[in-house]
């Protein structure tokens, strides 16, 4: 049931429109489908070696504090609520593509793996959600892993459809804009929902 609930929140997350599928439509647009294909690969190892880090850091928490680790989830799941707040009340912008110029597959791969690797907000994304789906009794290297790579293989995976489908998103159009504002709103709910439900249910327990 929590790797159920977390599959479902990152389901939601992943197809929220953000920074990184617009990154990777406006490498497509540069460079075409081979190079928007090939900045997916970079950002999706990118976000591997946060999953990476989020694990040994995490390990290495718990290893010297049960408390410290609680008290991460704690935190973690306040800077949820304060994510999907943010997006609940952004004010409505009109999805552009910065225009950028075409350099090739290989350095598309390389500039996605730094500019994803270099995310500080990424970083701190890892650290609040994946704790929240973890069992400090179980080994917490694997659990975590897998959720990050689970997370990472759906980012990549919508990131991919994006550059396919390149030329659809790149229609403006009141429809289009609407669903984006949907998504938007649901993935804010998401995030709200799961910090307060996440914090109120380790409170209840205790």
């Amino acid at each position: 049931m929590s790797f159920l609930a977390f599959l479902l929140t990152a389901v939601v997350l992943a197809v929220t429109p953000g920074p990184g599928i617009a990154y990777v439509v406006a490498r497509t647009v540069a460079g075409g489908r081979t190079e928007g294909l090939a900045s997916c690969l970079g950002t999706g190892i990118g976000g591997m070696l946060h999953v990476a880090a989020a694990a040994l850091g995490l390990s290495l928490l718990i290893a010297q504090s049960a408390m410290a680790f609680n008290l991460v989830k704690y935190l973690g799941a306040a800077y949820l609520v304060y994510l999907g707040l943010r997006l609940m009340l952004r004010k409505e912008q009109h999805s552009t593509v910065e225009r950028v110029a075409p350099q090739g597959a290989r350095r598309a791969l390389f500039e996605g793996v730094a500019v994803e690797a270099l995310n500080v907000k990424t970083a701190l994304f890892f650290l609040a959600f994946l704790p929240q789906f973890v069992s400090p009794s179980e080994p917490l290297v694997s659990q975590l892993v897998l959720l990050g790579t689970t997370c990472v293989a759906l980012n990549t995976l919508v990131d991919v459809v994006a550059v396919v489908a390149a030329d659809r998103l790149l229609q403006s159009g009141p429809a289009r804009a609407a669903r984006a504002r949907l998504m938007t709103r649901t993935s804010g709910i998401t995030m709200v929902g799961l910090g307060a439900f996440l914090a109120l249910a380790r409170r209840e327990a205790q």
